[in-house]
Formats: C-alpha cells, sequence, structure tokens
C-alpha cells in the first residue's frame, strides 16, 4: 500500500497549515520508516538530525535508570510529532523512543522544519504549542510520581485508557487493557509485581471489575476521585 504522506502530515498540528505546494515538497523529502513492536526509534543522547511524524502505531519516549528500569515520559499517536526539542535547541535526543506497536513514521530533517518556521510563523506558534502541552504533561508525571500512591497512578492510567479505547455499556465503562503488566509499571513509575497487586487492591475495593484483561468501572466518578485523593 502507496503512504500518503501529504495526508499524514497535513494531520498534524506542525505542519497542517501550509501550503500545498511546500507540504507536497516537504512530503516528497521526508524518509518513511517502518518499526516493528518493540523496535527503537532513537536512543537518549544520540545527535538529532530532525523530527519524526507518526503515522500509524504508537510511539513512546522513555528514560533508563542505571538498573535499567523504564519510565515512559509519553505516548504519542497517529498525527503526533516527536522529537522536537532537538530540533530548536540543537542538542541531543533527550530520551529514547520505540514503537509501542507495528508503526509507521516519517522522518523530518530539521533543516527543513526551521525554514518553514522562518517563512510561516504559525508553525512556531504550533511547536510552541506541542512544547508547551508536554511541559504540563511532564510537570503531571512529576506530580503523579512524586506525590500519588502507585494504586492512584494506576487509577489514573486506567481512567486514561478507558476514555481512550472504553464503551459505555449498562455495566460502566468496559475495555480490554491492551497493556501488559510491564509497560504498566513503566508508565506509572514502578514494577511489574506491584502493578499485579495494585489491580487486586482496585478490584477488592469495587473500583474495577477485571475479567481477564477486559476491564469495567463500574463507578466512573468514584475512581477518578479515588485517583485525585
Amino acid at each position: 500500500m502507496t503512504l500518503d504522506k501529504v495526508a499524514a502530515l497535513r494531520r498534524t498540528l506542525l505542519f497542517g497549515s501550509i501550503g500545498e505546494s511546500e507540504v507536497k515538497a516537504l512530503a516528497e523529502r521526508s524518509v518513511v520508516k517502518r518499526l516493528h513492536q518493540g523496535e527503537g526509534l532513537f536512543c537518549e543522547g544520540e545527535e538529532a538530525t530532525g523530527l519524526y511524524v507518526v503515522v500509524e502505531g504508537a510511539i513512546r519516549a522513555y528514560r533508563e535508570s542505571g538498573e535499567g528500569r523504564e519510565q515512559v515520559i509519553h505516548v504519542e499517536r497517529a498525527g503526533a510529532t516527536i522529537a522536537e526539542v532537538p530540533v530548536f535547541d540543537s542538542g541531543t535526543f533527550p530520551s529514547s523512543a520505540a514503537a509501542e506497536e507495528d508503526s509507521v513514521v516519517l522522518f523530518i530533517d530539521k533543516r527543513d522544519v526551521r525554514r518553514l518556521c522562518l517563512e510561516h510563523p504559525q508553525i512556531a506558534l504550533a511547536a510552541l504549542e506541542v512544547l508547551a502541552g508536554r511541559l504540563r504533561r511532564a510537570v503531571g508525571l512529576i506530580e503523579a510520581l512524586s506525590l500519588r500512591e502507585v494504586d492512584q497512578r494506576l487509577a489514573r492510567l486506567l481512567l486514561s485508557e478507558a476514555r481512550l479505547s472504553g464503551q459505555r455499556t449498562g455495566r460502566g465503562m468496559v475495555f480490554d487493557l491492551m497493556l501488559t503488566n510491564q509497560q504498566i509499571a513503566a508508565r506509572i513509575g514502578t514494577v511489574r509485581e506491584v502493578v499485579s497487586r495494585a489491580l487486586s487492591r482496585l478490584q477488592h475495593n469495587e473500583l474495577i471489575v477485571m475479567d481477564g484483561r477486559r476491564i469495567s468501572i463500574l463507578n466512573e466518578a468514584a475512581l477518578q476521585s479515588y485517583a485525585s485523593e
């Protein structure tokens, strides 16, 4: 199947507003990269020569501790860009990135991005909006890791996943938890065994019902209140 690069660029906040001829020229210079689940895109500290547009799948940005423990910083899906920071500060990649699932991305050289920012101020403003959103999420992550218990952080993640892919039924919000316990641990700053016990506690407290990996949130407001305590 031929990848529609122009349509992929049009979906992004950064490049959605530039002219037809320019987006086509940018699409021609972009490079397609296909990743299998778990495959790395770049590593923290590597020289960054451009940014990536997520076309299909999902890409996670993460940092690793000295013991090899992973902390997910953010996950981006189709229509998002990733690795904007080194494009503008000329530094290295501040984190590593890998595919959460089979994914397709476009690579765009940072010289093209900078040129477009100079020619189209709205792109620079869009970049500021993207980076401001990342900063807010980073502040939220710091707050969660420092001020929330594991069970609360897990509750917040379950609410996020439910709102992303769940369905409202007579039993409340129902969704299939596609993340493994190891992936959940990397997102909420703990280890796999603790996630298993936290899921059991949420179920014991009747905040969720589990049937395999299918989760029902019987009272969304109650779970939200618990996550925010």
